[in-house]
Protein backbone atom coordinates (compact mmCIF):
# COMPACT_ATOMS: atom_id res chain seq x y z
CA UNK A 1 0.00 0.00 0.00
CA UNK A 2 1.39 3.41 -1.02
CA UNK A 3 1.70 5.58 2.12
CA UNK A 4 1.97 9.00 0.48
CA UNK A 5 0.26 9.93 -2.78
CA UNK A 6 3.12 12.35 -3.54
CA UNK A 7 5.78 9.59 -3.39
CA UNK A 8 6.29 7.24 -6.29
CA UNK A 9 5.32 3.59 -6.00
CA UNK A 10 8.41 1.57 -6.88
CA UNK A 11 6.69 -1.66 -5.91
CA UNK A 12 5.21 -1.63 -9.41
CA UNK A 13 8.72 -2.54 -10.56
CA UNK A 14 9.64 -5.00 -7.82
CA UNK A 15 7.50 -6.00 -4.85
CA UNK A 16 10.61 -6.34 -2.71
CA UNK A 17 14.38 -6.12 -2.75
CA UNK A 18 14.41 -9.91 -2.74
CA UNK A 19 12.63 -9.87 -6.11
CA UNK A 20 15.19 -7.33 -7.35
CA UNK A 21 18.08 -9.59 -6.39
CA UNK A 22 16.33 -12.54 -8.06
CA UNK A 23 16.15 -10.59 -11.32
CA UNK A 24 19.78 -9.55 -10.93
CA UNK A 25 20.69 -13.25 -10.77
CA UNK A 26 18.45 -13.97 -13.76
CA UNK A 27 20.12 -11.16 -15.72
CA UNK A 28 23.53 -12.60 -14.96
CA UNK A 29 22.34 -16.01 -16.12
CA UNK A 30 21.21 -14.51 -19.44
CA UNK A 31 24.55 -12.72 -19.74
CA UNK A 32 26.40 -15.98 -19.10
CA UNK A 33 24.39 -17.69 -21.83
CA UNK A 34 25.07 -14.79 -24.16
CA UNK A 35 28.78 -15.17 -23.44
CA UNK A 36 28.65 -18.76 -24.77
CA UNK A 37 27.87 -17.28 -28.19
CA UNK A 38 31.42 -15.92 -28.44
CA UNK A 39 33.12 -16.98 -31.62
CA UNK A 40 29.96 -18.15 -33.38
CA UNK A 41 27.57 -15.16 -33.40
CA UNK A 42 27.26 -15.02 -37.17
CA UNK A 43 27.77 -18.68 -38.06
CA UNK A 44 24.12 -19.24 -39.02
CA UNK A 45 20.70 -17.55 -38.89
CA UNK A 46 19.41 -19.32 -35.78
CA UNK A 47 22.54 -18.61 -33.74
CA UNK A 48 22.45 -14.95 -34.75
CA UNK A 49 18.79 -14.70 -33.78
CA UNK A 50 19.44 -16.34 -30.41
CA UNK A 51 22.34 -13.98 -29.76
CA UNK A 52 20.32 -10.87 -30.55
CA UNK A 53 17.39 -12.07 -28.45
CA UNK A 54 19.66 -12.79 -25.48
CA UNK A 55 21.31 -9.38 -25.88
CA UNK A 56 17.91 -7.63 -25.89
CA UNK A 57 16.71 -9.64 -22.88
CA UNK A 58 19.87 -8.85 -20.94
CA UNK A 59 19.48 -5.13 -21.62
CA UNK A 60 15.81 -5.25 -20.66
CA UNK A 61 16.68 -6.87 -17.33
CA UNK A 62 19.36 -4.32 -16.53
CA UNK A 63 17.19 -1.39 -17.57
CA UNK A 64 14.54 -2.49 -15.07
CA UNK A 65 17.08 -3.25 -12.33
CA UNK A 66 18.79 0.09 -12.80
CA UNK A 67 15.60 2.18 -12.65
CA UNK A 68 14.52 0.55 -9.39
CA UNK A 69 17.93 1.10 -7.81
CA UNK A 70 18.57 4.65 -8.91
CA UNK A 71 15.01 5.80 -8.12
CA UNK A 72 15.42 4.55 -4.54
CA UNK A 73 18.85 6.15 -4.29
CA UNK A 74 17.79 9.49 -5.78
CA UNK A 75 15.09 10.13 -3.18
CA UNK A 76 17.41 9.29 -0.26
CA UNK A 77 21.09 9.49 -1.18
CA UNK A 78 22.05 9.16 2.49
CA UNK A 79 20.60 5.65 2.65
CA UNK A 80 23.52 3.23 2.51
CA UNK A 81 21.33 0.31 1.44
CA UNK A 82 19.98 2.26 -1.54
CA UNK A 83 23.52 3.23 -2.45
CA UNK A 84 24.46 -0.44 -2.25
CA UNK A 85 21.67 -1.33 -4.72
CA UNK A 86 22.84 1.40 -7.08
CA UNK A 87 26.51 0.44 -6.87
CA UNK A 88 25.67 -3.27 -7.20
CA UNK A 89 23.71 -2.92 -10.44
CA UNK A 90 26.19 -0.37 -11.76
CA UNK A 91 29.06 -2.78 -11.19
CA UNK A 92 27.14 -5.79 -12.49
CA UNK A 93 26.20 -3.97 -15.70
CA UNK A 94 29.79 -2.92 -16.24
CA UNK A 95 30.99 -6.50 -15.72
CA UNK A 96 28.42 -7.83 -18.19
CA UNK A 97 29.41 -5.18 -20.75
CA UNK A 98 32.99 -6.37 -20.48
CA UNK A 99 31.86 -10.02 -20.60
CA UNK A 100 29.94 -9.39 -23.83
CA UNK A 101 32.39 -6.99 -25.47
CA UNK A 102 32.93 -9.59 -28.21
CA UNK A 103 29.44 -8.97 -29.60
CA UNK A 104 29.92 -5.83 -31.70
CA UNK A 105 33.24 -6.93 -33.22
CA UNK A 106 31.67 -10.24 -34.26
CA UNK A 107 28.55 -8.57 -35.63
CA UNK A 108 30.88 -6.41 -37.71
CA UNK A 109 31.79 -9.53 -39.66
CA UNK A 110 28.38 -9.24 -41.27
CA UNK A 111 27.68 -7.39 -44.47
CA UNK A 112 24.30 -6.05 -45.50
CA UNK A 113 24.11 -8.74 -48.17
CA UNK A 114 24.93 -11.53 -45.72
CA UNK A 115 22.35 -10.28 -43.23
CA UNK A 116 19.68 -10.24 -45.94
CA UNK A 117 20.52 -13.86 -46.76
CA UNK A 118 20.21 -14.84 -43.09
CA UNK A 119 16.84 -13.05 -42.86
CA UNK A 120 15.56 -15.24 -45.68
CA UNK A 121 16.64 -18.33 -43.73
CA UNK A 122 15.17 -17.01 -40.45
CA UNK A 123 12.44 -14.37 -41.01
CA UNK A 124 12.38 -13.44 -37.29
CA UNK A 125 15.74 -11.72 -37.85
CA UNK A 126 13.98 -9.00 -39.87
CA UNK A 127 13.06 -7.30 -36.58
CA UNK A 128 16.71 -6.39 -36.14
CA UNK A 129 17.29 -4.94 -39.63
CA UNK A 130 17.38 -1.30 -38.52
CA UNK A 131 19.62 -2.18 -35.58
CA UNK A 132 22.09 -4.06 -37.78
CA UNK A 133 22.05 -1.37 -40.47
CA UNK A 134 22.94 1.27 -37.89
CA UNK A 135 25.65 -0.90 -36.38
CA UNK A 136 27.27 -1.65 -39.73
CA UNK A 137 27.25 2.04 -40.61
CA UNK A 138 29.63 2.55 -37.63
CA UNK A 139 31.86 -0.34 -38.63
CA UNK A 140 35.03 1.72 -38.87
CA UNK A 141 34.64 2.80 -35.22
CA UNK A 142 34.28 -0.69 -33.71
CA UNK A 143 37.58 -2.08 -32.43
CA UNK A 144 38.89 -5.58 -31.78
CA UNK A 145 37.58 -7.52 -28.79
CA UNK A 146 40.47 -6.66 -26.45
CA UNK A 147 40.18 -2.95 -27.26
CA UNK A 148 36.43 -3.04 -26.77
CA UNK A 149 36.94 -4.58 -23.32
CA UNK A 150 39.41 -1.82 -22.49
CA UNK A 151 36.88 0.84 -23.52
CA UNK A 152 34.21 -0.77 -21.35
CA UNK A 153 36.59 -0.32 -18.39
CA UNK A 154 37.20 3.25 -19.53
CA UNK A 155 33.45 3.88 -19.62
CA UNK A 156 33.13 2.62 -16.05
CA UNK A 157 35.80 5.11 -14.98
CA UNK A 158 34.23 7.80 -17.17
CA UNK A 159 30.87 7.46 -15.41
CA UNK A 160 32.56 8.09 -12.06
CA UNK A 161 33.06 11.80 -12.76
CA UNK A 162 29.31 12.47 -12.53
CA UNK A 163 29.11 10.38 -9.34
CA UNK A 164 31.96 12.37 -7.78
CA UNK A 165 30.18 15.60 -8.71
CA UNK A 166 26.87 14.41 -7.22
CA UNK A 167 28.38 12.98 -4.04
CA UNK A 168 30.28 16.20 -3.42
CA UNK A 169 27.19 18.40 -3.73
CA UNK A 170 24.51 16.16 -2.24
CA UNK A 171 26.27 14.10 0.42
CA UNK A 172 29.32 16.14 1.47
CA UNK A 173 28.12 19.75 1.34
CA UNK A 174 26.41 21.70 4.12
CA UNK A 175 24.31 24.51 2.70
CA UNK A 176 23.37 27.80 4.35
CA UNK A 177 19.90 28.03 5.91
CA UNK A 178 17.90 31.12 4.91
CA UNK A 179 14.42 32.50 5.53
CA UNK A 180 12.37 33.36 2.43
CA UNK A 181 9.62 35.94 1.98
CA UNK A 182 7.01 33.51 3.27
CA UNK A 183 8.81 32.96 6.57
CA UNK A 184 9.96 29.47 5.55
CA UNK A 185 13.44 28.15 6.25
CA UNK A 186 15.11 26.91 3.08
CA UNK A 187 18.51 25.46 2.30
CA UNK A 188 20.48 27.47 -0.22
CA UNK A 189 20.91 24.45 -2.48
CA UNK A 190 19.96 23.41 -5.99
CA UNK A 191 16.78 21.62 -4.91
CA UNK A 192 15.35 24.93 -3.64
CA UNK A 193 16.85 27.06 -6.42
CA UNK A 194 13.78 27.42 -8.64
CA UNK A 195 11.53 28.42 -5.75
CA UNK A 196 14.10 30.85 -4.39
CA UNK A 197 14.62 32.54 -7.74
CA UNK A 198 10.86 33.15 -7.91
CA UNK A 199 10.79 34.85 -4.49
CA UNK A 200 9.59 38.48 -4.83
CA UNK A 201 12.22 39.74 -2.37
CA UNK A 202 15.29 40.69 -4.41
CA UNK A 203 17.55 40.81 -1.35
CA UNK A 204 16.59 37.23 -0.50
CA UNK A 205 17.18 36.10 -4.08
CA UNK A 206 20.57 37.81 -4.09
CA UNK A 207 21.55 36.29 -0.74
CA UNK A 208 20.40 32.81 -1.80
CA UNK A 209 22.20 33.11 -5.14
CA UNK A 210 25.46 34.29 -3.60
CA UNK A 211 25.39 31.70 -0.81
CA UNK A 212 24.81 28.92 -3.33
CA UNK A 213 27.50 30.15 -5.70
CA UNK A 214 29.95 30.53 -2.82
CA UNK A 215 29.79 26.71 -2.66
CA UNK A 216 30.86 26.38 -6.29
CA UNK A 217 33.50 29.07 -5.87
CA UNK A 218 34.87 27.20 -2.86
CA UNK A 219 35.04 23.96 -4.87
CA UNK A 220 36.26 25.50 -8.12
CA UNK A 221 39.61 23.70 -8.17
CA UNK A 222 38.04 20.30 -7.48
CA UNK A 223 35.21 20.97 -9.94
CA UNK A 224 37.65 22.12 -12.62
CA UNK A 225 39.88 19.07 -12.21
CA UNK A 226 36.88 16.75 -12.28
CA UNK A 227 35.38 18.39 -15.39
CA UNK A 228 38.78 18.52 -17.12
CA UNK A 229 39.18 14.77 -16.46
CA UNK A 230 35.73 14.15 -17.93
CA UNK A 231 36.50 16.13 -21.10
CA UNK A 232 39.87 14.40 -21.51
CA UNK A 233 38.05 11.09 -21.20
CA UNK A 234 35.51 12.15 -23.86
CA UNK A 235 38.33 13.20 -26.18
CA UNK A 236 40.38 10.04 -25.54
CA UNK A 237 37.47 7.68 -26.20
CA UNK A 238 36.51 9.53 -29.41
CA UNK A 239 40.09 9.49 -30.67
CA UNK A 240 40.49 5.81 -29.80
CA UNK A 241 37.40 4.99 -31.84
CA UNK A 242 38.61 7.02 -34.81
CA UNK A 243 36.18 9.93 -34.62
CA UNK A 244 37.35 13.39 -35.61
CA UNK A 245 36.23 14.83 -32.26
CA UNK A 246 34.23 14.08 -29.14
CA UNK A 247 31.38 16.09 -30.60
CA UNK A 248 31.54 14.11 -33.81
CA UNK A 249 31.27 10.87 -31.85
CA UNK A 250 28.33 12.13 -29.77
CA UNK A 251 26.30 13.38 -32.72
CA UNK A 252 27.13 10.32 -34.81
CA UNK A 253 25.40 8.07 -32.26
CA UNK A 254 22.09 9.60 -33.34
CA UNK A 255 23.07 10.17 -37.00
CA UNK A 256 22.90 13.94 -36.54
CA UNK A 257 25.00 15.97 -39.00
CA UNK A 258 27.47 18.28 -37.26
CA UNK A 259 26.06 21.08 -39.40
CA UNK A 260 22.95 20.97 -37.17
CA UNK A 261 25.10 21.87 -34.13
CA UNK A 262 27.13 24.51 -35.98
CA UNK A 263 23.99 26.02 -37.47
CA UNK A 264 22.44 26.35 -34.00
CA UNK A 265 25.45 28.18 -32.54
CA UNK A 266 26.01 30.37 -35.58
CA UNK A 267 22.35 31.33 -36.02
CA UNK A 268 21.78 32.20 -32.35
CA UNK A 269 25.01 34.21 -32.06
CA UNK A 270 23.95 36.14 -35.18
CA UNK A 271 20.50 36.86 -33.73
CA UNK A 272 21.05 37.84 -30.09
CA UNK A 273 19.35 41.25 -30.54
CA UNK A 274 15.83 40.08 -29.53
CA UNK A 275 17.17 38.35 -26.40
CA UNK A 276 19.14 41.44 -25.40
CA UNK A 277 16.12 43.64 -26.13
CA UNK A 278 14.00 41.52 -23.78
CA UNK A 279 16.54 41.89 -20.97
CA UNK A 280 16.55 45.65 -21.51
CA UNK A 281 12.72 45.65 -21.35
CA UNK A 282 12.81 43.70 -18.10
CA UNK A 283 15.36 46.13 -16.67
CA UNK A 284 13.10 49.08 -17.52
CA UNK A 285 9.95 47.50 -16.08
CA UNK A 286 11.66 46.17 -12.95
CA UNK A 287 13.69 49.34 -12.40
CA UNK A 288 17.07 47.65 -12.69
CA UNK A 289 20.29 49.09 -14.05
CA UNK A 290 21.39 45.58 -14.97
CA UNK A 291 19.82 42.16 -14.57
CA UNK A 292 21.63 39.55 -12.53
CA UNK A 293 20.82 35.87 -12.96
CA UNK A 294 18.77 36.03 -9.75
CA UNK A 295 16.48 38.55 -11.51
CA UNK A 296 15.83 36.41 -14.56
CA UNK A 297 13.11 34.16 -13.12
CA UNK A 298 10.90 36.80 -11.50
CA UNK A 299 7.68 37.83 -13.31
CA UNK A 300 7.72 41.38 -14.62
CA UNK A 301 4.28 42.00 -13.13
CA UNK A 302 5.26 42.14 -9.43
CA UNK A 303 1.98 41.15 -7.79
CA UNK A 304 1.07 38.32 -10.15
CA UNK A 305 2.99 35.46 -8.51
CA UNK A 306 0.66 32.58 -7.60
CA UNK A 307 1.21 29.25 -5.86
CA UNK A 308 -0.38 26.04 -7.14
CA UNK A 309 -0.94 22.93 -5.08
CA UNK A 310 0.20 19.72 -6.73
CA UNK A 311 -3.43 18.67 -7.17
CA UNK A 312 -4.23 21.99 -8.85
CA UNK A 313 -1.27 21.54 -11.17
CA UNK A 314 -2.50 18.09 -12.23
CA UNK A 315 -6.02 19.42 -12.85
CA UNK A 316 -4.61 22.21 -15.00
CA UNK A 317 -2.53 19.68 -16.94
CA UNK A 318 -5.64 17.62 -17.71
CA UNK A 319 -7.46 20.66 -19.06
CA UNK A 320 -4.55 21.83 -21.19
CA UNK A 321 -3.73 18.43 -22.71
CA UNK A 322 -7.38 17.68 -23.53
CA UNK A 323 -6.56 18.99 -27.02
CA UNK A 324 -4.51 15.79 -27.56
CA UNK A 325 -7.49 13.49 -27.02
CA UNK A 326 -9.02 11.25 -24.40
CA UNK A 327 -6.40 8.51 -24.74
CA UNK A 328 -3.73 11.02 -23.76
CA UNK A 329 -5.60 12.49 -20.77
CA UNK A 330 -6.49 9.03 -19.49
CA UNK A 331 -2.78 8.27 -19.30
CA UNK A 332 -2.20 11.53 -17.47
CA UNK A 333 -4.84 10.48 -14.93
CA UNK A 334 -3.13 7.11 -14.52
CA UNK A 335 0.17 8.78 -13.78
CA UNK A 336 -1.47 10.46 -10.78
CA UNK A 337 -3.61 7.57 -9.59
CA UNK A 338 -0.79 5.01 -9.82
CA UNK A 339 1.88 7.21 -8.17
CA UNK A 340 4.29 7.55 -11.07
CA UNK A 341 5.69 10.74 -9.53
CA UNK A 342 7.85 11.62 -6.52
CA UNK A 343 6.81 15.23 -6.16
CA UNK A 344 8.31 17.19 -3.29
CA UNK A 345 11.84 18.07 -2.09
CA UNK A 346 13.26 15.95 0.74
CA UNK A 347 16.47 15.86 2.71
CA UNK A 348 19.13 13.95 0.74
CA UNK A 349 16.93 13.85 -2.38
CA UNK A 350 18.69 14.62 -5.65
CA UNK A 351 17.96 18.04 -7.13
CA UNK A 352 16.24 18.76 -10.42
CA UNK A 353 13.61 16.79 -12.28
CA UNK A 354 13.53 13.87 -14.70
CA UNK A 355 11.43 11.11 -16.21
CA UNK A 356 12.62 7.52 -16.55
CA UNK A 357 10.86 4.44 -17.80
CA UNK A 358 10.52 0.69 -17.25
CA UNK A 359 9.54 -1.07 -20.47
CA UNK A 360 7.02 -3.55 -19.05
CA UNK A 361 5.78 -1.35 -16.18
CA UNK A 362 5.36 2.41 -16.73
CA UNK A 363 7.36 5.64 -16.56
CA UNK A 364 8.44 7.39 -13.36
CA UNK A 365 8.91 11.11 -12.72
CA UNK A 366 11.05 12.86 -10.12
CA UNK A 367 10.26 16.48 -9.27
CA UNK A 368 11.21 18.98 -6.57
CA UNK A 369 7.85 20.74 -6.62
CA UNK A 370 7.58 24.13 -4.91
CA UNK A 371 4.23 25.33 -6.28
CA UNK A 372 5.33 28.05 -8.70
CA UNK A 373 3.95 28.42 -12.21
CA UNK A 374 7.38 27.28 -13.37
CA UNK A 375 6.92 24.08 -11.38
CA UNK A 376 3.57 23.50 -13.10
CA UNK A 377 5.35 23.77 -16.43
CA UNK A 378 8.01 21.34 -15.14
CA UNK A 379 5.25 18.86 -14.30
CA UNK A 380 3.93 19.18 -17.88
CA UNK A 381 7.48 18.81 -19.17
CA UNK A 382 8.27 15.60 -17.31
CA UNK A 383 4.81 14.20 -18.06
CA UNK A 384 5.53 14.83 -21.74
CA UNK A 385 8.64 12.67 -21.42
CA UNK A 386 6.59 9.99 -19.67
CA UNK A 387 3.84 10.00 -22.29
CA UNK A 388 6.49 9.74 -25.00
CA UNK A 389 7.94 6.71 -23.22
CA UNK A 390 4.53 5.13 -22.74
CA UNK A 391 3.42 5.48 -26.37
CA UNK A 392 6.80 4.28 -27.63
CA UNK A 393 6.94 1.33 -25.24
CA UNK A 394 3.45 0.23 -26.23
CA UNK A 395 4.11 0.48 -29.97
CA UNK A 396 7.71 -0.73 -30.29
CA UNK A 397 9.63 -3.85 -29.33
CA UNK A 398 12.21 -3.29 -26.59
CA UNK A 399 15.09 -2.84 -29.05
CA UNK A 400 13.41 0.25 -30.57
CA UNK A 401 11.43 1.52 -27.58
CA UNK A 402 13.94 4.10 -26.37
CA UNK A 403 13.60 7.29 -28.38
CA UNK A 404 16.81 9.03 -29.41
CA UNK A 405 18.40 11.82 -27.40
CA UNK A 406 17.75 14.23 -30.28
CA UNK A 407 14.01 13.60 -29.97
CA UNK A 408 14.01 13.35 -26.17
CA UNK A 409 13.06 16.98 -25.42
CA UNK A 410 10.41 17.36 -28.12
CA UNK A 411 7.39 15.78 -26.42
CA UNK A 412 8.23 17.32 -23.05
CA UNK A 413 8.50 20.82 -24.49
CA UNK A 414 5.44 20.36 -26.71
CA UNK A 415 3.49 19.76 -23.49
CA UNK A 416 4.84 23.05 -22.13
CA UNK A 417 3.81 24.88 -25.29
CA UNK A 418 0.32 23.36 -25.11
CA UNK A 419 -0.05 24.61 -21.53
CA UNK A 420 1.20 28.06 -22.52
CA UNK A 421 -1.32 28.40 -25.34
CA UNK A 422 -4.13 27.07 -23.13
CA UNK A 423 -3.39 29.65 -20.45
CA UNK A 424 -3.00 32.46 -22.99
CA UNK A 425 -6.32 31.55 -24.63
CA UNK A 426 -8.03 31.70 -21.22
CA UNK A 427 -6.29 34.85 -19.96
CA UNK A 428 -8.86 37.44 -18.87
CA UNK A 429 -6.74 40.45 -18.00
CA UNK A 430 -3.86 42.43 -19.41
CA UNK A 431 -1.74 41.38 -16.43
CA UNK A 432 -2.35 37.69 -17.12
CA UNK A 433 -1.36 38.14 -20.77
CA UNK A 434 1.78 40.03 -19.76
CA UNK A 435 2.79 37.23 -17.39
CA UNK A 436 2.21 34.54 -20.02
CA UNK A 437 3.95 36.39 -22.83
CA UNK A 438 6.86 36.99 -20.48
CA UNK A 439 6.80 33.31 -19.45
CA UNK A 440 6.91 32.26 -23.09
CA UNK A 441 9.87 34.54 -23.68
CA UNK A 442 11.61 33.21 -20.59
CA UNK A 443 11.01 29.63 -21.72
CA UNK A 444 12.59 30.34 -25.07
CA UNK A 445 15.43 32.23 -23.38
CA UNK A 446 16.11 29.41 -20.91
CA UNK A 447 15.40 26.37 -23.10
CA UNK A 448 16.65 27.76 -26.39
CA UNK A 449 19.08 30.63 -25.87
CA UNK A 450 20.53 29.48 -22.53
CA UNK A 451 20.89 25.84 -23.59
CA UNK A 452 22.62 27.04 -26.75
CA UNK A 453 24.98 28.94 -24.45
CA UNK A 454 25.69 25.68 -22.61
CA UNK A 455 26.28 23.97 -25.95
CA UNK A 456 28.67 26.78 -26.87
CA UNK A 457 30.58 26.23 -23.60
CA UNK A 458 30.89 22.49 -24.22
CA UNK A 459 32.03 23.11 -27.77
CA UNK A 460 34.75 25.52 -26.67
CA UNK A 461 36.01 23.40 -23.76
CA UNK A 462 36.29 20.23 -25.81
CA UNK A 463 38.03 22.05 -28.66
CA UNK A 464 40.60 23.43 -26.20
CA UNK A 465 41.40 19.96 -24.86
CA UNK A 466 41.51 18.52 -28.39
CA UNK A 467 44.07 21.25 -29.17
CA UNK A 468 46.17 20.18 -26.20
CA UNK A 469 45.16 23.04 -23.89
CA UNK A 470 44.38 22.50 -20.17
CA UNK A 471 41.06 23.50 -18.58
CA UNK A 472 42.13 25.63 -15.62
CA UNK A 473 39.61 27.27 -13.25
CA UNK A 474 40.27 30.75 -14.67
CA UNK A 475 39.92 29.43 -18.23
CA UNK A 476 36.56 27.78 -17.56
CA UNK A 477 35.21 30.77 -15.67
CA UNK A 478 36.25 33.27 -18.33
CA UNK A 479 34.79 31.19 -21.17
CA UNK A 480 31.49 31.00 -19.32
CA UNK A 481 31.48 34.68 -18.32
CA UNK A 482 32.23 35.78 -21.90
CA UNK A 483 29.42 33.62 -23.32
CA UNK A 484 26.96 35.32 -20.94
CA UNK A 485 28.26 38.71 -22.03
CA UNK A 486 28.02 37.87 -25.75
CA UNK A 487 24.52 36.40 -25.64
CA UNK A 488 22.81 38.63 -23.07
CA UNK A 489 24.51 41.93 -23.84
CA UNK A 490 25.24 45.03 -21.73
CA UNK A 491 21.93 44.86 -19.86
CA UNK A 492 23.06 41.69 -18.05
CA UNK A 493 25.65 41.50 -15.25
CA UNK A 494 28.21 39.07 -16.66
CA UNK A 495 30.22 39.32 -13.45
CA UNK A 496 32.53 37.13 -11.34
CA UNK A 497 29.65 35.30 -9.65
CA UNK A 498 27.95 34.13 -12.85
CA UNK A 499 31.35 32.99 -14.11
CA UNK A 500 31.16 30.06 -11.67
CA UNK A 501 27.80 28.84 -12.95
CA UNK A 502 29.37 26.29 -15.32
CA UNK A 503 30.24 24.25 -12.20
CA UNK A 504 26.54 24.07 -11.28
CA UNK A 505 25.33 22.48 -14.54
CA UNK A 506 25.04 18.68 -14.11
CA UNK A 507 24.22 18.19 -17.80
CA UNK A 508 27.85 18.95 -18.66
CA UNK A 509 28.59 15.45 -17.34
CA UNK A 510 26.62 14.11 -20.28
CA UNK A 511 28.60 15.75 -23.04
CA UNK A 512 26.86 17.30 -26.06
CA UNK A 513 23.41 16.62 -24.70
CA UNK A 514 22.19 20.14 -23.93
CA UNK A 515 22.04 21.40 -27.52
CA UNK A 516 19.08 19.06 -27.94
CA UNK A 517 17.04 21.18 -25.52
CA UNK A 518 17.45 24.02 -28.01
CA UNK A 519 16.63 21.94 -31.06
CA UNK A 520 13.86 20.25 -29.06
CA UNK A 521 12.04 23.48 -28.21
CA UNK A 522 12.38 24.58 -31.83
CA UNK A 523 10.62 21.40 -32.94
CA UNK A 524 8.09 21.66 -30.11
CA UNK A 525 7.04 25.21 -30.99
CA UNK A 526 6.59 24.07 -34.60
CA UNK A 527 4.52 21.02 -33.55
CA UNK A 528 2.33 22.94 -31.09
CA UNK A 529 1.59 25.62 -33.70
CA UNK A 530 0.85 22.92 -36.25
CA UNK A 531 -1.62 21.24 -33.86
CA UNK A 532 -3.38 24.56 -33.24
CA UNK A 533 -3.63 25.33 -36.96
CA UNK A 534 -4.42 21.89 -38.43
CA UNK A 535 -6.17 20.11 -35.55
CA UNK A 536 -6.74 16.36 -35.73
CA UNK A 537 -4.41 15.55 -38.68
CA UNK A 538 -1.51 17.22 -36.86
CA UNK A 539 -2.44 15.45 -33.60
CA UNK A 540 -2.34 12.07 -35.37
CA UNK A 541 1.03 12.96 -36.90
CA UNK A 542 2.29 13.90 -33.45
CA UNK A 543 1.13 10.63 -31.89
CA UNK A 544 2.79 8.73 -34.74
CA UNK A 545 5.98 10.52 -33.73
CA UNK A 546 5.43 9.52 -30.08
CA UNK A 547 4.99 5.87 -31.10
CA UNK A 548 8.03 5.78 -33.37
CA UNK A 549 10.69 5.33 -30.68
CA UNK A 550 14.04 4.73 -32.36
CA UNK A 551 12.59 2.73 -35.25
CA UNK A 552 14.11 5.31 -37.64
CA UNK A 553 16.77 8.00 -37.40
CA UNK A 554 15.68 11.07 -35.40
CA UNK A 555 15.67 13.50 -38.32
CA UNK A 556 13.28 11.15 -40.14
CA UNK A 557 11.16 10.52 -37.03
CA UNK A 558 10.60 14.26 -36.59
CA UNK A 559 9.54 14.59 -40.21
CA UNK A 560 6.60 12.33 -39.26
CA UNK A 561 5.45 15.16 -36.98
CA UNK A 562 5.87 17.71 -39.78
CA UNK A 563 9.23 19.22 -38.74
CA UNK A 564 12.47 19.14 -40.75
CA UNK A 565 15.33 19.72 -38.30
CA UNK A 566 17.89 19.13 -41.06
CA UNK A 567 17.00 22.59 -42.34
CA UNK A 568 17.74 25.89 -40.55
CA UNK A 569 14.10 26.90 -40.71
CA UNK A 570 12.94 25.71 -37.25
CA UNK A 571 15.81 27.68 -35.63
CA UNK A 572 14.95 30.82 -37.58
CA UNK A 573 11.24 30.31 -36.83
CA UNK A 574 11.67 30.13 -33.07
CA UNK A 575 13.77 33.29 -33.09
CA UNK A 576 11.00 34.97 -35.11
CA UNK A 577 8.44 33.61 -32.62
CA UNK A 578 10.46 35.18 -29.79
CA UNK A 579 10.67 38.51 -31.61
CA UNK A 580 6.91 38.54 -32.37
CA UNK A 581 6.04 37.67 -28.76
CA UNK A 582 8.38 40.39 -27.51
CA UNK A 583 6.66 42.96 -29.74
CA UNK A 584 3.28 41.98 -28.26
CA UNK A 585 4.70 42.38 -24.76
CA UNK A 586 6.29 45.74 -25.61
CA UNK A 587 2.92 47.00 -26.83
CA UNK A 588 1.19 45.96 -23.59
CA UNK A 589 3.89 47.56 -21.44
Amino acid sequence: MQENKFDWNLQDIYASEEAWYQDLAAAQKVADELATMQGKVCQDANTLLKTLELYAKCNEYFSKLFVYAHCHYDVDMSNTNYKKLYETVFGARSAVSEQTAFLNPELMQLTHERFEELCKEQPALALYTHLIDDLLSKKEHILDEKSEQMLVRMQDLHDSYKKIYTDLLVNDTKYAQLTNSYGETVSANDAAYTGAMSDPNREFRKEFFEKLYDVYKGYVNTMSSNYYALVKSNVHIAKTRGYSSARNQSLSQNFIPEAVYDNLLTTVRANTEPFQRYINLRNRVLGLEKSHMYDMYIPIVPDAEKKYSFDEAYDLMLKATAILGEDYTELVKRSYQEHWCDAYPKNSKVSGAYSTSVYDVHPYMLLNYNGTLGDVFTLLHETGHSMHSWYSNQAQPFVYANYSLFCAEVASTTNEMILYYYLLDHAQTKEEKVILLSKHLDDIRSTFCRQTMFADFEDQTHKLVEAGQPLLPDTLCEIYRKINEDYYGPGFAADETIAYEWARIPHFYRAFYVYQYATGISAAVAIANRIRKLGQPAIEDYKSFLRAGSSAHPIEVLKVAGVDMASPQPILDIIADFDDTLKQLEELL
